[in-house]
């Protein structure tokens, strides 16, 4: 097995957050060829380098920005044991690492994520958020570079977690446009969506499929204008008139508010569901209860 130099580790975290050696030095009281020394064993015993040159500083390559994550976590960690061994109280705000599937639209997540920046709490939230696909946020379950994932769909079949899926909810969609076209478009809807310019999700989203559904059960075919990954983008284009977009009904009132776009009728029987993937069958964090509670009641 191979163990880690936590005396390196921690000679690298300081140069990290500080930029330059020179200053690490004046923080650590330290000379500057005793700190490169135990850079250099700390990159030969990863076999990465962690820095690069950048002008008279020093810049975080790929490897080094892992390796900082971690050893961030790791000595704010210690910090806390030790004064809780010391029963002293720690200061520190309850860290929450949310993995968001970049297919929720971020009216929805700011809806699910409001309960835990409001907690009682009485050291207060700090909210860590890290997004992208699915899949990949389900993976980082496992070595806990998240708590938990907020994503429209259960953790995907296949995943070498162990993962549960936690529902928190559903919601109906709608579609909205801007003015002009949401003028148009509310008469003799939904056959008015019919051959209609439309800007939809991605077609690997669950909110996709649920529409590519829906369209075949009223035998329509939308003109598609736009395939995106970006919720707002979607809307913003949508704002500008190229378009119509479907959005859940639960943030109708903020959709229409944000981005100025009218409501142009609501999808009968299509829903996109919200869950809260974790690797724990009954949730313990308490920020994770938050969200899982909360959520239950305003999506009803």
């Amino acid at each position: 097995m191979d163990w880690l130099n936590y005396h390196h580790l921690y000679y690298f975290w300081a140069v990290a957050r500080n930029g330059t050696i020179a200053e690490a030095c004046k923080e650590l009281g330290l000379q500057q060829p005793t700190i490169s020394a135990q850079l250099r064993q700390l990159e030969r015993s990863l076999g990465e380098k962690l820095f690069e040159r950048k002008g008279r500083g020093l810049a975080l390559t790929d490897a080094g920005r892992v390796a900082f994550e971690y050893a961030d976590e790791i000595f704010t960690v210690g910090r806390e044991f030790m004064n809780v061994i010391k029963q002293q109280p720690t200061g520190r705000p309850l860290r929450l690492q949310v993995g968001l599937s970049d297919a929720v639209p971020k009216l929805v997540a700011c809806q699910i994520l409001k309960p835990v920046l409001e907690s009682e709490n009485e050291d207060g939230v700090h909210l860590i958020v890290r997004e992208g696909k699915t899949a990949a946020l389900v993976e980082s379950l496992s070595t806990h570079r998240v708590d938990v994932v907020i994503a429209d769909e259960p953790a995907p079949p296949g995943t070498l977690v162990k993962a549960y899926s936690h529902r928190l909810g559903e919601s109906g969609v709608g579609f909205f446009a801007s003015g002009p076209l949401a003028r148009k478009l509310v008469k003799d809807f939904p056959n008015s969506l019919n051959h209609a310019p439309a800007i939809l999700p991605a077609p690997e989203t669950a909110l996709r499929r649920a529409l590519d559904r829906w369209f075949a059960e009223q035998n329509l075919e939308p003109r598609v204008i736009a395939e995106c990954d970006d919720n707002a983008l979607v809307k913003t284009l949508a704002r500008d008139g190229a378009g119509v977009v479907a959005a859940p009904t639960v943030v109708a009132s903020e959709v229409t508010r944000t981005f100025r776009l009218r409501p142009v009728g609501e999808a009968e029987g299509c829903v996109e569901r919200f869950y809260a993937i974790s690797v724990e069958r009954r949730i313990k964090h308490p920020g994770v209860l938050e969200i899982t509670s909360q959520a239950r009641t305003g999506f009803g």
